[in-house]
């Protein structure tokens, strides 16, 4: 990739991040059960939602590396003139920071954090 990450707005981070999350959790659904697509819809909605992505990333803060927290501190501070409905505006900076990190991530090419990152917090059930 020709960009320095390091010096996309974190902003764009979490717009790719925001995705990779969503697939992650899609992903996972469908490779758990076998269910109608309406309720995979309704369960994705139960994962990708600020105060679930806040609890994941704050359990989450202490194995990251101090680059990632770095990353993640960015996104939490980016302001984007967007209030949140129904999610205090801490849990939603803090699920910025945390698609921030995802985006940086896998435009890193980092699937193996990725997949690490999500897997810790899949199987302690944190989101």
């Amino acid at each position: 990739m020709s960009n320095n990450i390091n010096m996309l707005n974190p902003l764009s981070l979490a717009f790719v991040g925001d995705a990779v999350f969503s697939l992650e959790v899609r992903k996972r659904l469908v490779l758990d059960s076998s269910r109608p697509v309406n309720d995979l819809h309704k369960m994705t909605v139960e994962y990708v939602n600020a105060a679930s992505q806040a609890k994941a990333i704050k359990e989450l803060l202490p194995l990251l590396t101090e680059d990632e927290q770095d990353v993640f501190r960015r996104g939490r501070n980016a302001h984007s003139g967007h209030t949140p409905k129904n999610q205090s505006e801490g849990d939603y900076h803090y699920a910025t920071g945390l698609e921030a990190l995802f985006g940086y991530l896998y435009l890193s090419g980092k699937n193996e954090r990725i997949t690490e990152l999500f897997n810790l917090i899949w199987s302690e059930k944190i989101v």
